[in-house]
């Protein structure tokens, strides 16, 4: 019996401030993808160019970072790079490939790699100067300890959503200081932030974690770990939690807002 061996496609996700290049079965391009659109021929289907035809077309670009990944069965090999152009009024623009059914796959893949996943924490210090971490039970660092907090839900401002994380999984209200006004009304406190971004692998999901520093000042509050998500909840001097944290954003964050 042969051994089956995958071919490696490969694709220039071309992308100048919202706009992104695509091009028909053939290879012809600039084309325009259609939202709405649930039924298509064969030759309507709208792609990434190659890294051949985007040169043959004559786009000079610059690689950002190579991609990696697996859709089906399919493996991908996607060139994120910014065309050296200026502003191409005439391409697609990225947010209407996810509705147009003629669009291939592997393009908006590549689009929703390439969204920004906003996360925001918590450095919670109690009057000793400890700061609370809590053990995960699901998600990405189930098992580990980390900051509290998690996904910004759409609409809502990275404050907003810290405090809302931080009374979901521990049942506790805390105030983060807004001394600009930044998601309400303007407080006299300030408080320290600390914004982190990074891609850990090949896969391209970029991440981006606000992290804020509060006080919990009401010591009459009782922490209840959230019953389907939190293990449980303890509280750390700065080393120690900055050896037992998981996520290097939350490492960097104690180490910065924590004397």
């Amino acid at each position: 019996m042969g051994i089956e061996i995958t071919q490696i496609e490969s694709f220039a996700h071309l992308e100048h401030d919202g706009r992104i290049l695509l091009v028909d079965s053939q290879g012809n391009g600039p084309r325009r993808p259609m939202p709405g659109r649930t039924n298509y021929s064969n030759n309507e289907v709208l792609r990434l160019p190659t890294p051949l035809e985007a040169k043959t077309m004559g786009i000079q670009y610059s690689p950002r970072r190579i991609n990696h990944f697996k859709l089906g069965d399919r493996i991908v090999r996607i060139e994120v790079s910014t065309p050296n152009i200026p502003w191409p009024s005439s391409w697609a623009w990225k947010d209407s490939l996810i509705s147009d059914n003629a669009v291939d796959p592997i393009a908006r893949e590549s689009v929703y790699r390439t969204l920004h996943r906003v996360v925001s924490k918590v450095v919670l210090l109690n009057h000793a100067g400890q700061v609370l971490l809590v053990k995960v039970t699901r998600g990405f660092f189930a098992g580990h300890w980390t900051l509290p907090g998690g996904f910004v839900d759409y609409g809502e401002h990275p404050r907003a959503g810290a405090v809302r994380e931080v009374k979901e999984e521990l049942g506790l209200t805390i105030t983060i200081p807004d001394h600009h006004g930044e998601s309400g009304d303007k407080t006299l406190e300030r408080s320290d932030s600390i914004l982190k971004e990074a891609i850990f692998n090949d896969e391209g999901i970029d991440w981006i974690s606000l992290t804020y520093k509060a006080n919990y000042v009401d010591d009459k509050q009782r922490i209840i770990p959230k019953d389907d998500e939190i293990e449980e909840a303890r509280w750390f001097n700065r080393d120690e939690a900055i050896s037992k944290a998981i996520s290097v954003f939350d490492r960097d964050a104690i180490k910065t807002m924590v004397d």
